[in-house]
């Protein structure tokens, strides 16, 4: 079998092929008549137009060849003939073209005696010419280190890649459609931060150098999203990047996409009504089912319907049902404690604060548990310390929870800038005594807030999270085009 270098090397030689008969290799400038999903959809024996697109597939050597063609939009067959060609050109061609080369061609639109829809080639040109080959046909990429390494390969020879990632593209539309109709503005915020906020994770730092100033990668978009809302607009929102400086598995990837949105004069009831408005409709417009499969924390494949109601499930409850543990009365000892029964690591155990510890026993006793779709409500307020608090210890918080993953995070937003203080004080002594996630106090953002804050309703969710669910995916590797990988030494 011969290796890529020697192959490589035959296509070089094509190319001086090519040159020889005086035709470019690589073209800079291309018009075509028609798309190829056009030629499909308005198919007229007898009409002449051009095409372009890559070479799929070659098979006929003789008087007769039949190609493949590929856009990206739709793939068409070609036909040349020995009779309706220039027989320079058609040497040529089968002397040079490749499976993977970029071709433009022109002709007329006939049957074929087995009545397939095709184009009799009049004329071709080199649009493109591949120096290495695509990878097999039938078995596409098979190293899933290479998948994500050369996700080009995988989507040109794997079309359920191909289409997974247009209904990333779907979604994503569909999520600013659904906002836009409901009178949000889109808004930017900065990615490069002086100092992170918003949620509970470690940075990836970095420095301005012209500024000679450290600098961090964002968390989050809210605290940001919030001032905004200081300077008077009603409702906004923001897809973009955030990047947490934690493990990976799976479902947690370190670079993530983000949708947050925030409301005026709106309760956090009417957040969950638009949440699941949005779920239910791009479940129906994108997907066109309301059934989904996904997996339990066990790896057992289970079936999920959004269709129904979503109910809402207390924090407290759960963790006295399945854990054992009255979160109001629990004391630091007695959370630690039960936070070892359920396997935490206890070199981790002194630095990590009560509202964590309490959300890691959430999360192996209860939450893997919930197949939903179910709202999450009244969280500890110390593990949301930007979320309105209940009189009991709690936030007025909702996570939407779909086969035991958290696919949405919603709050009635704190706008009291003095309890703000009070809370952000409490997680700056918990960092300072060592968990390293906890929140700094941000004093442009206090400061907005005592120049006023309406009341609000926040919401956040991973882009990423939620195409895997709708693609039933089990790794968010793959419905990201380059996912973090090491460097091939």
């Amino acid at each position: 079998m011969a290796s890529l270098q020697e192959l490589r090397q035959v296509r070089l030689e094509k190319m001086e092929k090519l040159k020889k008969a005086g035709m470019e290799s690589f073209l800079a400038d291309l018009t075509r008549k028609h798309t190829l999903k056009q030629v499909n959809d308005h198919f007229e024996s007898g009409d002449e137009t051009s095409v372009a697109g890559r070479v799929m597939a070659i098979r006929g050597a003789g008087a007769i060849m039949f190609i493949v063609l590929n856009d990206g939009t739709d793939e068409f067959q070609l036909v040349l003939k020995k009779d309706d060609i220039a027989e320079d050109k058609m040497t040529l061609f089968k002397d040079t073209v490749d499976v993977g080369d970029f071709v433009w061609c022109e002709g007329t639109l006939f049957i074929t005696k087995r009545g397939a829809e095709s184009l009799l080639v009049a004329d071709w040109k080199m649009a493109g010419k591949s120096l290495l080959p695509l990878p097999d046909k039938h078995s596409g990429l098979q190293d899933q280190d290479e998948i994500y390494r050369k996700r080009y390969l995988d989507i040109i020879s794997n079309p359920r890649s191909f289409k997974r990632f247009q209904m990333r593209s779907h979604i994503i539309s569909g999520i600013r459609r659904f906002l836009d109709d409901r009178n949000f503005m889109e808004v930017e915020t900065p990615i490069l931060q002086n100092q992170a906020g918003g949620a509970m994770a470690e940075t990836f730092n970095t420095h301005h150098n012209d500024m000679d100033m450290d600098m961090v990668l964002r968390i989050s978009l809210e605290l940001e999203h919030k001032i905004i809302m200081a300077g008077g607009y009603p409702r906004i929102y923001e897809i973009g990047k955030n990047f947490r400086n934690e493990g990976s598995d799976p479902t947690h990837i370190q670079e993530f996409t983000m949708i947050e949105w925030y409301a005026a004069y709106e309760t956090l009831e009417q957040n969950m009504k638009w949440t699941e408005d949005l779920i239910k409709s791009l479940a129906h417009s994108v997907c066109g089912t309301t059934v989904f499969k996904t997996w339990d924390k066990n790896e057992n494949e289970i079936e999920v319907d959004i269709s129904g109601d979503w109910p809402r499930l207390r924090f407290p409850d759960l963790l006295k049902e399945n854990a054992g543990i009255d979160i109001e009365s629990a004391t630091l000892e007695e959370v630690q404690k039960k936070a070892t029964e359920w396997g935490i690591d206890t070199n981790e155990l002194a630095n990590t604060g009560r509202a964590n510890l309490l959300d890691y026993i959430y999360k192996k006793s209860s939450r893997n548990n919930i197949t939903g779709p179910a709202f999450v409500v009244d969280y500890p307020g110390d593990l949301k310390p930007l979320a309105q608090q209940n009189t009991d210890g709690t936030a007025r918080v909702a996570q939407l929870i779909i086969g035991g993953a958290e696919i949405t995070n919603q709050y009635t937003e704190l706008v009291n800038p003095i309890k703000q203080r009070e809370l952000l004080e409490s997680q700056a002594k918990a960092k300072a005594d060592g968990d390293k996630e906890a929140m700094d106090i941000n004093e442009e953002f206090l400061t907005a807030m005592e120049h006023g804050m309406p009341p609000m309703t926040g919401f956040g969710m991973g882009i990423d999270r939620l195409v895997a669910f709708f693609t039933e995916q089990k790794n968010l590797r793959d419905v990201i085009f380059f996912p973090i990988v090491k460097p091939k030494k």
